[in-house]
């Protein structure tokens, strides 16, 4: 059955883990272990059960060769590329000049359709009020007019990790999160629109339905429609399947891991320690032998590990 495949929530393949990436497309399958039960499974990657990848980053600059191969292959594929106006504290290994400009360069190879920007999360801090993001907001969309269509966007979403990671962000460096009301939240979403709408974009509220209105619409960051608009537009059917409350995604496969992003995001929720997630980069860029990570089945595993629950699985 042909699948929709999500590269990835949960961290970014295309920022660091191209080349683990392009040895499973030579290899047909990717292997992921299920983040909430343990579970092992295989995703095929063959071209004739593949819809179209989602490809999700911070950055897609490292990428950019990799997806002339991709396309190549004769896989269909759209972009969630990430870029927000937060202050360096909060997102610590992002190149957002060089992010920026490859976002222009894609919507150019391809065409505007292809791109959700997500200037996701917003953040509101003693350090990043509201007039903050509108400021940065219409900068980068002035920047955006013409190459992107849609933006979504949402406020940070409190887990518990993050929670955490907010206190020890205070601790450490006395910056402060700031609660606001939802009735700020919506005049600040409203001017947002507003901004986008001059130049174009069309603004999509990220699991905040309550956001939703004329100027916004609900996002889905799996969107079948845009994979059947793209790519196939006699022929294509999907169904929702949302990865928690008010999500409207599309049902599809996630192939990646938990714990292996460097970025090094404060808000992130796919990463319970984020030095975890440099050390495992730095062992995975390093590794040799039996056990180099690029070729495990699994991102973020040993070769020796994967090639263990293959044989386990009898793959």
């Amino acid at each position: 059955m042909k699948r929709i495949i999500s590269v990835s929530r949960r961290t970014d393949i295309p920022a660091f883990y191209g080349g683990w990436f392009m040895n499973r497309l030579r290899e047909g399958f990717a292997g992921v272990v299920n983040p909430f039960g343990g579970q092992k499974y295989i995703v095929s990657l063959k071209p004739e059960d593949v819809w179209c990848f989602v490809f999700w980053s911070k950055n897609f600059t490292p990428f950019l060769e990799n997806l002339k191969v991709i396309e190549g292959l004769g896989y269909k594929f759209y972009f969630n590329y990430t870029i927000t106006a937060l202050p360096d504290i909060f997102e610590s290994n992002v190149d957002r000049e060089s992010a920026t400009d490859t976002l222009k360069l894609l919507s150019r190879m391809y065409s505007p359709g292809y791109i959700n920007w997500r200037f996701d999360p917003i953040i509101i801090s003693d350090i990043c009020d509201g007039d903050f993001f509108i400021k940065a907001f219409a900068k980068l969309a002035g920047d955006f007019a013409g190459l992107v269509e849609r933006c979504y966007f949402s406020f940070v979403t409190e887990y518990g990790k993050v929670i955490r990671n907010f206190k020890e962000l205070e601790r450490v460096s006395g910056v402060k999160i700031l609660n606001v009301s939802e009735k700020y939240k919506i005049e600040l979403a409203n001017e947002l629109a507003r901004i986008a709408e001059g130049y174009g974009i069309r603004m999509y509220s990220c699991c905040g339905d309550y956001l939703i209105n004329e100027r916004i619409g609900k996002g889905h960051c799996i969107d079948g429609e845009v994979i059947k608009t793209l790519f196939f537009p006699e022929s294509f059917e999907y169904k929702q399947k949302p990865t928690r409350s008010e999500c409207g995604c599309a049902e599809s496969s996630d192939i990646g891991t938990y714990d292996t992003c460097p970025h090094g995001c404060v808000y992130c929720y796919a990463n319970t320690n984020k030095r975890h997630a440099g050390k495992f980069f730095e062992s995975y860029k390093s590794s040799i032998g039996e056990n180099i990570a690029s070729d495990s089945a699994f991102l973020g595993y040993s070769k020796s590990q994967s090639d263990k629950w293959l044989g386990e699985m009898q793959i």
